[in-house]
């Protein structure tokens, strides 16, 4: 079974991660997780720094949770992309056809950190403005792939 997991290192990408091996781990799937680095849109050393972070940081989270699943027992592989994430999962599972797409729903509560009520507050702002222009990415996903897709409520979680 081929399974990909639409995965940015997110508190919420990390409890659909754990579904994935409580739900599919016994099936010996392979897990490719998909990461999708949003460019930042701007031609700025200082914006390309912020992108070199945020790249390093995704990946390097991406890669550790590849690590946990084969420590699992799971195979797995990292893809990475850059540009919009509904258009790169997309046409990541154009490309890969896998049995079934997994993703978390948004649950507009962001990772915590030291700042935190800064980051809720651009949290929803960013998040408004993409539903309002393009709606969410799972809703965008389930009305155009071609495979099943598995979204995993992440509210009720701890």
């Amino acid at each position: 079974m081929e399974i990909m997991l639409a995965y940015d290192n997110s508190r919420n990408a990390r409890i659909a991660l754990d579904r994935v091996c409580e739900l599919f781990g016994a099936l010996s799937p392979t897990v490719t997780l998909i990461s999708v680095i949003e460019d930042v849109g701007s031609t700025t050393a200082g914006a390309d720094d912020m992108f070199n972070e945020q790249f390093a940081a995704q990946k390097a989270g991406t890669e550790a949770a590849a690590a946990e699943l084969m420590a699992a027992g799971i195979a797995a592989r990292v893809m990475l992309a850059e540009g919009d994430a509904r258009k790169m999962i997309l046409r990541a599972t154009e490309e890969r056809r896998p049995d079934l797409l997994v993703m978390a729903r948004h649950s507009h509560r962001p990772d915590s950190g030291p700042l935190g009520f800064l980051t809720k507050r651009i949290d929803a702002l960013v998040e408004e403005f993409d539903h309002m222009t393009f709606g969410s990415v799972s809703a965008f996903l389930a009305r155009r792939v071609k495979c099943p897709l598995l979204i995993i409520p992440t509210h009720a979680q701890p």
